[in-house]
């Protein structure tokens, strides 16, 4: 059923994005099994600071995290939305497992094999933690997790994913999080922070052509999944970062003119030559944008845990 769901999604939203003027499709659909598997190539690229700037928080901050966690030795549920393969997210659970934390381990992950892989890797590395996954879209998710108002909460939303939000969506994202929450529940969110422009197109602009694959595997799977009849060879990818918003943009643009056809939605679209499809926004802040986030719903700042070359921060709020 929840599969026929997303499908469901998929076709309409689908159908929404190329239908509109500028042409757009969702980012959130990129994190198929195989798009999953080409994002971690990405992670693995020396250029794609992200991860390592995380990473090295989570190693050298892993008490100070634990201790912002903790009050009063009362349990909680760590809920993380878009776990992926926990690499990072692991050095935290490994340290509150040896520390004896009382908590529950909840990843949720739209990717079937992402967290068939994760639980299997906890197994072995971690097992004495008690988790629990759930796969499919984590808002819808967060929905069903919300019946234990006793039962602390902490949320996970690393890796700079909040980023890919609008300004409207970052409203709604955080407005679900507030509203999921109760007073004393904690968050904490990975920002991406404004730095070198050059720093950040190496890192989104790739040499290694995975951040083009990325975005063709989105067409791909709309041509798997809903029988479209996307020629991957027709499209280029073109990004390009605005210094003074903090976006970074990524679109796949039509070299020819063209009509194509989506079986699923029964529909054409048509593509003028060099007409883009814009795909994802990167977002990169600033600490006075992500302070006033967490007052606009109803959270304080606790701390603010970056990396030594401050690229990143994991923002740590507590619920009002």
């Amino acid at each position: 059923m929840e599969q026929q769901i997303l499908l469901s999604e998929l076709a309409t939203d689908t159908q929404k994005g190329l239908s509109a003027n500028p042409k757009f499709l969702l980012s959130k659909y990129f994190y198929d099994d195989a798009g999953s598997r080409i994002f971690q190539d990405i992670m693995n690229m020396p250029e794609y600071y992200p991860t390592d700037c995380e990473y090295e928080i989570f190693i050298h901050q892993k008490e100070e995290i634990t201790r912002a966690f903790c009050d009063k030795n009362i349990g909680f549920n760590l809920i993380e939305l878009g776990s992926g393969d926990g690499l990072k997210t692991k050095v935290l659970l490994q340290h509150l497992v040896l520390k004896a934390i009382n908590f529950q381990y909840t990843p949720v992950d739209i990717s079937v094999k992402a967290n068939r892989e994760l639980l299997e890797s906890l197994k072995t590395e971690i097992p004495g933690l008690q988790v629990e996954a759930k796969t499919g879209d984590y808002l819808r998710k967060l929905k069903k997790l919300n019946g234990h108002p006793a039962l602390r909460k902490i949320i996970l939303f690393l890796g700079s994913n909040i980023g890919n939000f609008s300004d409207t969506e970052i409203g709604l994202f955080l407005n679900r999080i507030s509203e999921f929450t109760n007073s004393g529940d904690k968050v904490l969110i990975g920002f991406d922070l404004k730095k070198s422009p050059k720093i950040i197109m190496d890192a989104y602009n790739d040499p290694h052509g995975h951040t083009r694959r990325f975005n063709l595997n989105h067409l791909a799977r709309l041509n798997r999944e809903l029988q479209a009849n996307f020629d991957l060879d027709q499209f280029e990818q073109h990004t390009e970062y605005n210094p003074f918003t903090g976006h970074v943009k990524s679109f796949l643009v039509s070299k020819t003119e063209q009509t194509l056809y989506i079986e699923a939605i029964k529909h054409s679209f048509h593509f003028k030559q060099w007409e883009p499809i814009f795909m994802e926004l990167s977002r990169k802040f600033d600490f006075e944008t992500i302070q006033k986030q967490a007052t606009q719903h109803d959270f304080t700042v606790l701390n603010n845990f970056t990396d030594s070359r401050n690229f990143f921060v994991d923002s740590l709020w507590e619920k009002k």
